[in-house]
Parts: C-alpha cells; structure tokens; sequence
C-alpha cells in the first residue's frame, strides 16, 4: 500500500508489500525491501539501502547526509539488514568512507531520538534506548544494549554483549560481555543476567568475570592482565574474544588509566 499523499520518487526501488503511508518521503537511489512500513512523515534519503520487514517511524529521517566536513557531495550510503525498528525521530546519517557507508545490521531496535552518525556500524540485535547519540566512525557490536542517553564519541567501539548504563559516556574501547556505568565511564562488572538469559553457560560467565577482574580489579596494567588471563584460563571462544579485542585495541580500553595501558 503507498498512500498517494506520499512522495516517492519514480527512481526508488520499492519490494513487494510495502506501506508507505500519507507525507512519507522517498528519495530517489533509495530501496526498500519487502513487507517494510514507513510511518507518515519519515523520510528515507537518496543513497539509503533498506533490507526487508523494516518498520521506521513518525519523522525518522533515514540516510540524511554526512555531518562531516570532509563529505563534499562524494557518493554516500546508509545501509540498513532486516527485521529492524527505527522509532520515532531518529536521524541516521549516510556514510562516505565505505562502500556500505553507516550500516545497521538486523534485529535492532532503534527507539526516539536517536541520533547515528556517518560511517558508524550497528552490528545486530542490539536495543539504542531514547536519545542516544553516536558520532561518526563508531562501532557496536552483537547484542548490545546502550540505555537512554549514552553518547559514544567519534572512533570509540564497543565489543558484543555490552551494556552501557543511562547518561554514560563512551570516549574509546569498551571490551565485551561487561557492564559500563557513571561519568566518567567505569567497569560495572559482567553482563551476566543478559548472558545466561541468552544461553551462556556459568562455566563461561566465570571465566569472563576472572578475565576482566586482571584487567580492571588488580591494579596491573592491561598488558600484565592479558598475561594473566592467558595463564589463569584455558582457551576458550569467550577467552579469545576478550584478548582479541584487547589486542586490536592496542590495549587501550574505557576505564583504565593511561599510566596502565602497558
């Protein structure tokens, strides 16, 4: 169903059922997959890929250009999975460092007011809570919760099964399976109601919090915490997960001192 209140361009790409209701806006270079619904007043922006069974809210904008000085008209895209919602008056910002530009995964859940900047990167199944603000070139990963309010700064990542508490924010790497609070931002403990709720064993929430009790508890640096994990625990996927993300974060993580970075 496309209302005929609504514009949408002769150029964009429509797939089987979609909605599309009274003073929606569709730019040309857009698609849409199937069984999407764009609630009136939202406004899907040239350069934007939706995938399928996409819902996007009152006066959601979807692919506005880059906030960027360095953008000056290049090609630039949004590209965003399936199964997705987008509440009201989100803006998301097409990307122009990548060929899939700014790029939301599948399974998430976008609420009001939240604003996502270019060439940042939403894994998947993960929940933006109201008014969360992320700059350009950030990272999220799987199953991530960042509640109301959380702001990450430009460049920062955030690795899977995060939670990041209201109000907190993120200016660099915060590892995975841990629990983020306060300002500044400061290691809160592990992840473990949402982890076990999600089939991580006890066996595995154990070893994630003797992990990150080296890096965050023992006063040590980081590098000295990582030689302790790898003594302490035996390889395992969630081990591994943690010291790779360490290591391609050259050991600079949220909530640890400079003076304990090696």
């Amino acid at each position: 169903m496309i209302s005929p209140l609504a514009h949408v361009d002769p150029a964009a790409k429509i797939g089987a059922n979609v909605k599309i209701h009274p003073f929606a806006f569709i730019d040309a270079d857009v698609e849409i997959g199937d069984e999407c619904e764009i609630m009136p007043y939202a406004s899907i922006m040239r350069g934007t890929r939706l995938g399928k069974n996409n819902k996007v809210y009152q006066n959601s904008v979807i692919g506005a250009d880059p906030q960027d000085f360095r953008w000056t008209g290049q090609p630039s895209f949004c590209t965003i999975g399936d199964n997705n919602v987008i509440r009201e008056n989100v803006i998301i910002n097409r990307g122009f460092n990548s060929e899939k530009g700014t790029v939301i995964g599948n399974d998430s859940f976008i609420m009001a007011m939240t604003h996502i900047g270019h060439d940042s990167v939403i894994e998947g199944k993960c929940v933006l809570g109201n008014n969360v603000v992320i700059a350009g070139e950030a990272r999220v990963g799987n199953c991530c919760i960042l509640s109301s309010s959380v702001m990450l700064h430009e460049n920062s990542r955030v690795g899977d099964w995060v939670l990041i508490k209201g109000g907190c924010r993120i200016s660099g790497n915060v590892p995975p399976f841990v629990i983020m609070a306060h300002n500044p931002a400061s290691y809160f403990g592990v992840n473990a109601v949402v982890l076990r709720k999600h089939g991580y064993t006890e066996e595995q929430v154990d070893d994630i919090a003797k992990a990150y009790r080296h890096v965050y508890q023992s006063g040590t640096s980081v590098f000295n915490a990582m030689k302790r994990i790898e003594a302490d625990l035996d390889p395992t996927p969630v081990r591994d997960t943690i010291l790779a993300f360490i290591r391609d974060s050259k050991l600079r993580l949220v909530a640890i001192p400079r003076d304990l970075v090696q």
